[in-house]
């Protein structure tokens, strides 16, 4: 139990780590109520920003998919509890959610406006936190298809986190680094790819498994930059109607670009095919060497 805590609480903070890494100052805010340098703001344990939605729960749900990830490997040997690897994560998670509202409510304008940027926030963390929790007991537990389709929604939420792990918010962008984003976004999809290869396609309910990861890594691909476009406008963040408008068109834009979504998926059909290559491989070996 107190194992299972731990592993939970430390999960947690490795998915808060990009964060962490970057001082944890709060990102400047449009709605602050007193003019603050950008290294004067105070110190939040989340990045709230409406710029940074894709990376806050980027930093949730890695953290979890880690936990369940851990759960499931050592479960033959060295049994995990979810349910306890599930309150370490909320300790840390809540915690955290806590203190930075907190922290931004203190900050903000007095007005309806800050009142709905910050429940906006909250509510949205909490959102990310209950999927978190979700994907956690299905890649801990669940059989494989699920397990599959768990982590194919953790790959997806594990793109922010690999890019603010390359290039901190508002950092300076070098050649080196813009260079090294250009290959973790490939990650998302390696991860995939190798997901369906663990799977694999033996019965009728891994097939559809495997079509329903690969949609999860088309339109996820697709939704995050428009979810990220949208509400990062603040030309658009007093019209709802025209930010979902605009969130739709960028969505279909992406979607339908090869170059930027339908090779997420032909990459990840790619490394499934050699890691389920590898297994025939290596299941003919074992088949021929069993004595006669």
């Amino acid at each position: 139990m107190a194992l299972s805590l731990l592993v939970g609480m430390g999960s947690a903070i490795v998915g808060l780590l990009p964060w962490l890494m970057t001082g944890m100052v709060l990102p400047l805010q449009n709605l602050w109520a007193l003019d603050t340098a950008a290294d004067e703001m105070p110190m939040a344990l989340l990045p709230f920003s409406q710029y940074l939605i894709g990376l806050i729960a980027g930093l949730i749900v890695t953290g979890s998919a880690i936990a369940g990830g851990v759960a499931r490997v050592t479960r033959a040997r060295h049994p995990l509890d979810p349910r306890a690897l599930a309150v370490g994560m909320l300790i840390v998670q809540l915690g955290s959610l806590v203190q930075t509202a907190i922290t931004v409510f203190r900050g903000l304008s007095d007005d309806c406006e800050s009142w709905i940027y910050l429940a906006a926030l909250v509510a949205g963390t909490l959102v990310a936190i209950l999927l978190g929790q979700l994907l956690l007991l299905l890649i801990a537990r669940a059989a494989r298809p699920g397990a599959a389709i768990a982590a194919s929604i953790a790959a997806v939420a594990l793109g922010p986190w690999l890019n603010a792990l390359v290039i901190q918010p508002w950092s300076l962008v070098t050649p080196s680094n813009l260079a090294l984003l250009g290959l973790v976004r490939w990650v998302p999809a390696v991860i995939v790819g190798i997901t369906l290869a663990w799977c694999g396609l033996a019965t009728i309910r891994r097939v559809v498994a495997a079509i329903v990861c690969l949609l999860v890594l088309w339109i996820g691909s697709a939704a995050v930059p428009a979810v990220g476009a949208a509400v990062g406008s603040r030309v658009l963040a007093r019209n709802p109607g025209e930010m979902l408008h605009y969130a739709g068109r960028v969505f279909v834009n992406v979607l339908i670009d090869a170059t930027a979504s339908a090779l997420f998926v032909i990459l990840a059909v790619a490394v499934m095919a050699g890691g389920l290559a590898v297994r025939w491989v290596i299941q003919r070996r074992r088949v021929t060497a069993l004595p006669a």
